[in-house]
């Protein structure tokens, strides 16, 4: 008995990583080019949040590190942007910063939640922060080594934090309120 639940356990952690990867794979998919940057806006980051905190670190990180290599492979995954080749040449492109901190972002955001700062709205919030400026810092920090840290700020990091600000005010708003959906 104990070794059937084991394995509907482990492949009910698989489902899930394998779900949260597709779900970046389309929030990534929702992604608007900016004429003043090559970075796209796009909807993944906060889906890759959203799902470390509700995978925990270890499967988090994964979920993203899958995510990672379907697009390596040449998977249509990553967010639509015409002058950047899907495929492993992304990774060294403007955005390859930001899609290598994925599973980095995963895994704080689901060691916070693992922690309990899943469970109320102030502190998903700073979880999620955390998450976002893990991938706000990779991303800047990989534009930067190619045009410096003002134009990398100017570029990658001053479009994008407003609204990224929202959209990890709103996804923090999430996991709270599914706990106490769930509670009741």
């Amino acid at each position: 008995m104990r070794a059937a639940s084991a394995t509907a356990w482990t492949g009910v952690q698989l489902l899930s990583v394998l779900f949260v990867t597709v779900a970046t794979a389309a929030a990534a998919q929702i992604s608007f080019p900016l004429p003043f940057t090559p970075v796209p806006f796009s909807t993944a980051d906060i889906t890759v949040l959203i799902g470390g905190a509700a995978l925990g670190s270890r499967l988090g990180a994964t979920s993203q590190l899958l995510y990672l290599m379907a697009g390596i492979a040449g998977l249509p995954v990553f967010a639509h942007a015409p002058e950047l080749p899907q495929g492993l040449g992304r990774l060294f492109g403007p955005t390859g910063g930001y899609l290598m901190a994925y599973p980095v972002a995963a895994l704080v955001t689901g060691w916070l939640a693992e922690r309990g700062m899943d469970r109320r709205y102030l502190t998903s919030i700073l979880a999620m922060t955390a998450g976002l400026a893990i991938i706000l810092c990779g991303g800047v920090a990989w534009i930067s080594r190619a045009i410096g840290v003002p134009a990398a700020l100017a570029a990658g990091f001053y479009p994008f934090v407003v609204i990224d600000i929202i959209k990890v005010v709103a996804a923090g708003c999430v996991l709270p309120t599914a706990w106490k959906f769930l509670r009741h």
